[in-house]
């Protein structure tokens, strides 16, 4: 693929190659998924080893790297570094953890290099979005959109929250996702004043709103939608508080375009809802960035400055949390533009009442 080439052009003057040992990067940069492997990319060479669980499968599929039926690893690594000179080897920072890295030098014939360079690389390259990449998103979202309205057919009065989250998760599975984005948060009554609720056998009353946060993945590729319904009639306060959840997910969602800092972007939702009176009850950031990870950088925050550029995808998701009372959030996914943003979430964001 050209992103192996990519990597191999970035590779800074004194590394010699990548290690690649997270199946996440593993699949970015050869399309291929395994649970295990090595991917060593150097000026001149890609090569990946893989195991007799994925090598008839790699062989066949994988076109820009050699393909090596992994046996002695730490054997066939070294020869590797011997036959193409390879004295200095870039790590994912992020993704080897202390242990691994220990034993790696203890055993391979390089310098191991444990700065965050290669790691910066990697996610800047995986940053902006292809087209191919945009079409696996956009399918996995097509899921999501008629997966919840499927879900409004089925929240009755009665039934758990579990109910609903396996119904709403075996839809996505029996229409096309080849799995789940994330674990699925479905919160119900004043669970919902808990963001990351987890879906239990509390069970849906008359006057309950529903928050809805899920995603389907397709190929590896991640979307990322909430919703919030209300069951019934609710008070007054609830439906205040889902229009000024509603408004300020619009209007910063208008005001996402290339160029502008991500903190900006969480400011102009933060302000609104703080300036209602309700500061301290939004305590996440607005959005983050989504593609093979369900949380990839940059992030929509007050302590992320980075700049948006043309390309990322990025939720929008504004919420307000009142502790053992309910809660409401709102989140589409958009694609950044030079002008502006292109909103990938097709459902409908009025208020629904069921």
């Amino acid at each position: 693929m050209d992103r192996i080439k990519r990597l191999a052009g970035e590779l800074p003057e004194d590394l010699d190659a990548a290690f690649i040992n997270s199946a996440v990067n593993r699949r970015y940069y050869t399309g291929f998924n395994s649970s295990a492997g090595v991917l060593l990319v150097t000026r001149d060479d890609a090569t990946i080893f893989l195991d007799s669980r994925y090598i008839e499968v790699g062989t066949r599929t994988i076109t820009d790297a050699h393909v090596v039926l992994m046996g002695d690893l730490t054997a066939q690594l070294n020869a590797y570094f011997e036959e193409h000179h390879v004295k200095t080897v870039g790590i994912e920072s992020g993704y080897m953890t202390v242990e691994k890295l220990f034993s790696l030098q203890m055993v391979l014939n390089v310098e191991m290099k444990d700065d965050p360079r290669l790691n910066s690389i990697v996610l800047r390259q995986r940053r902006v979005k292809t087209p191919d990449e945009m079409e696996q998103i956009r399918a996995a979202q097509a899921i999501t959109d008629q997966t919840f309205l499927y879900m409004l057919d089925q929240i009755k009065p009665g039934l758990s929250e579990k109910d609903l989250q396996l119904e709403l998760d075996f839809h996505m599975l029996r229409n096309g996702a080849t799995g789940l984005a994330f674990e699925t948060i479905l919160a119900a009554g004043a669970n919902g004043s808990m963001p990351h609720a987890v879906p239990g056998m509390n069970v849906i009353k008359e006057g309950d709103f529903v928050t809805m946060d899920f995603g389907a993945a397709v190929n590896g590729y991640c979307s990322d939608m909430t919703r919030t319904v209300a069951v019934g009639k609710i008070t007054e306060e609830q439906e205040a508080v889902y229009q000024l959840v509603l408004r300020a997910q619009t209007t910063a969602e208008a005001a996402v375009r290339a160029g502008i800092p991500c903190d900006e972007i969480d400011a102009v939702a933060r302000r609104m809802i703080y300036r209602a009176g309700y500061e301290g009850k939004f305590g996440h950031g607005l959005g983050h960035s989504l593609g093979l990870e369900i949380h990839e950088d940059p992030r929509f925050s007050p302590t992320c400055h980075d700049v948006t550029v043309p390309g990322l995808v990025m939720s929008v998701e504004p919420g307000i949390y009142l502790e053992g009372r309910f809660g409401v959030r709102i989140e589409d996914i958009v694609q950044v533009t030079e002008d502006g943003c292109d909103i990938i979430t097709g459902s409908e964001k009025k208020l629904i009442r069921l």
